[in-house]
């Protein structure tokens, strides 16, 4: 019997919640310290999956179980290259979205980190799931924890925020689920590779109506336009941690689930409305970018950047080519580095001022000259500048995009334009010019452990912008099998329209 590597992965950060659970309320360094140790562990164990991991295969450390098997359930995980790196991604962050927890969580610090490694068990599991049942489960079990972080460590509307995060996402997960039973009754299996067998061959018809079902929950977690108004609200309403892990995971696993299971179960539908969806891409982009520019709040600002950016993605892998899936993908694994580091620089100004006006700021960078290097090391990042992370995906992307239609590629330009423009006017008002409030003329520099927290970041971009060759053949191969049947779809549909 092979060792279990993926589910100790997965259930790893729940055996620390329930360590945690045993600790007496009052010793908060001993919980703070388990909670560290469990994320950091189960970084450790994501690095030795992607040292074993072989490119050249597809599925690898699947785990097959008979769950419920006179229902057709099964616990059945594997990973490829499309979730290896999304699962490196969530591990990478966990640990440092907890250290920077520290001096930020003071209320109720047990059920926080109790809280939050709920959610990354909950995170993995979507990751490795490839039975859809084991999928929805892993799906929704991420909306509770995630709805108290919001709800209870958040801001002065957190109730508000956080109600509306979870009615958005367990009204869309309610269709998926629908979606699912009638599969898993048509086929006698939820397990991927038994409906891969058969649904591929559907109808054009039913396939759209079964990815209708499935796009609406993907979409609202993207979020893509027009499922996007919850975004702002949970990020600015929640803490430091739960923005972080919010934009550099939660967000991905949207595009993530049209990739797994869309792109190779309904191939039909998935080539008819393709052109549709690279519109709602093109929207988020554009749509996204404006709003950030008309932003007083850096929260909010970094929050619609978000939309821009995975309006990115969206248009990426719908437009079918290998290569703009693969940028998208790399570009998702970007975007989770560089948005998630600015929100913990956001975390940091406010906790000195309690405020993220960009008008309540200027000319403080002679005041915090480390925190000011950072923070454009990341924005240089986020807006897409060689030899930075943003600039690989965004180049992809755009070549992908440009074969296969010029029009998309041109408001993709217009994209990253717009945002070099929003993010450098912020830049320059918030840290040049003169201080305009006396408040900040005794901001205290970023102290040890919020550096700690953010240079593996900044490695983290400079090592993804200069040796992309790391990560991109492993997505490559993993993004062609995706794409392999709806290529399928479409040489025979230009066979017929020859006939």
């Amino acid at each position: 019997m092979k060792f279990p590597l993926l589910s100790l992965l997965v259930f790893l950060p729940l055996v620390g919640a329930f360590v945690i659970a045993l600790i007496p309320r009052f010793r908060v360094g001993v919980v703070q310290g388990v909670g560290i140790a469990t994320t950091g562990l189960t970084f450790f164990l994501s690095l030795i999956l992607w040292w074993l991991f072989q490119p050249e295969e597809v599925f690898q450390f699947t785990e097959y179980y008979a769950w419920f098997p006179e229902m057709g359930i099964h616990y059945a995980v594997g990973v490829d290259g499309l979730s290896l790196f999304l699962i490196l991604l969530t591990t990478f962050l966990s640990p440092l979205v907890l250290i920077a927890a520290v001096p930020q969580i003071k209320k109720h610090v047990k059920e926080f980190y109790i809280s939050y490694l709920l959610l990354e068990t909950g995170m993995l599991g979507v990751f490795v799931a490839l039975d859809l049942v084991l999928f929805y489960i892993f799906w929704e079990v991420m909306l509770v924890p995630m709805y108290l972080i919001i709800g209870i460590w958040g801001g002065e509307r957190r109730i508000y925020a956080a109600v509306k995060f979870f009615i958005y996402t367990a009204l869309g997960g309610l269709a998926m689920l629908l979606a699912i039973l009638y599969l898993g009754t048509q086929v006698g299996s939820f397990y991927l590779e038994d409906l891969l067998q058969k649904v591929p061959h559907w109808s054009l018809s039913l396939q759209l109506i079964l990815f209708a079902a499935f796009a609406l929950s993907f979409a609202i977690k993207v979020p893509t336009f027009p499922f996007h108004t919850w975004l702002p609200d949970a990020h600015v309403e929640a803490p430091t941690g739960g923005s972080v892990i919010l934009a550099g995971v939660l967000l991905k696993m949207g595009v993530y689930g049209f990739l797994r299971f869309c792109f190779p179960l309904f191939p039909k539908a998935v080539s008819y409305v393709a052109p549709f969806m690279c519109v709602i891409g093109i929207i988020g982009i554009i749509y996204g970018a404006l709003l950030a520019y008309a932003q007083e709040d850096l929260k909010k600002l970094v929050a619609y950047s978000s939309i821009s950016h995975l309006g990115f993605v969206v248009l990426a892998i719908f437009s079918l080519s290998p290569k703009a899936v693969t940028g998208g993908v790399y570009q998702m694994l970007n975007h989770g580095i560089s948005t998630g580091a600015l929100f913990l620089l956001v975390g940091v100004i406010y906790e000195r001022r309690h405020t993220r006006l960009i008008q309540e700021f200027g000319g403080i960078a002679p005041k915090m000259p480390v925190y000011a290097t950072i923070f454009m090391i990341i924005l240089l990042s986020s807006i897409g500048l060689p030899p930075l992370n943003g600039f690989v995906g965004e180049f992809l992307i755009l070549l992908g995009t440009f074969e296969v239609n010029p029009y998309f590629a041109a408001f993709e330009v217009a994209g990253v334009i717009l945002g070099a423009i929003y993010m450098l006017s912020m830049y320059r008002r918030v840290f040049f010019g003169s201080l305009r409030k006396k408040e900040n003329e005794y901001l205290e520099d970023a102290t040890s452990l919020e550096v700690a927290t953010l240079v593996p970041l900044v490695v983290m971009v400079f090592v993804m912008g200069l040796a992309p060759q790391l990560f991109l053949p492993t997505i490559e191969k993993s993004s062609q099998k995706v794409l392999e049947k709806i290529q399928v779809v479409e040489k025979s549909s230009l066979r017929v329209g020859k006939k």
